[in-house]
């Protein structure tokens, strides 16, 4: 339940970002990133009352690891279909705000070891489809509830 709750509240806040006039797709949306984290700790503090002696090791990682993926999956769901139905033309006016961003830090990549590479491999790895843009949520979204599970499942387990 925490998952789907979860999962949804992303997406509404990408839907917040695009009727306010904000870029949904850009730096903003990043902060639903921590909403699937807090989702698999409040999941594991639920799992704890539950069972009166603890639930276990396994079982509170695999609770907080199994809302971490509803969640990443429901918003990675919500995210391609908005996409889908907002068009390319939002997706168009992300790469040219991203370009625009990237473009501006590119002297701070410049002075690194590598910072040509790191800037064209930046520029070349930015979400252009509906597709892309889902995966890039998915996969922030399930590393940091996966990182914050298990020391919550660690603490939470007794």
């Amino acid at each position: 339940m925490c998952g789907v709750v979860t999962g949804a509240l992303c997406l509404g806040w990408v839907l917040f970002l695009y009727f306010t006039g904000n870029n949904p797709y850009g730096p903003k949306r990043t902060l639903s990133d921590f909403f699937p984290p807090i989702a698999a700790i409040v999941s594991q503090v639920l799992l704890r009352r539950y069972f009166s002696d603890g639930p276990g090791l396994g079982r509170s990682v695999g609770v907080g690891v199994a809302t971490s993926l509803i969640s990443a999956s429901v918003a990675a769901a919500g995210v391609y279909l908005f996409a889908k139905m907002a068009g390319p033309e939002l997706i168009a006016q992300h790469l040219a705000e991203a370009k625009r961003i990237l473009n501006a830090t590119k002297e701070m990549y410049l002075k690194e070891a590598n910072g040509r590479q790191q800037f064209e491999a930046t520029l070349r790895n930015l979400a252009n489809n509906p597709q892309g843009l889902a995966q890039d949520e998915f996969a922030k979204k399930l590393l940091l509830g996966f990182v914050l599970s298990i020391p919550g499942g660690v603490f939470l387990r007794k």
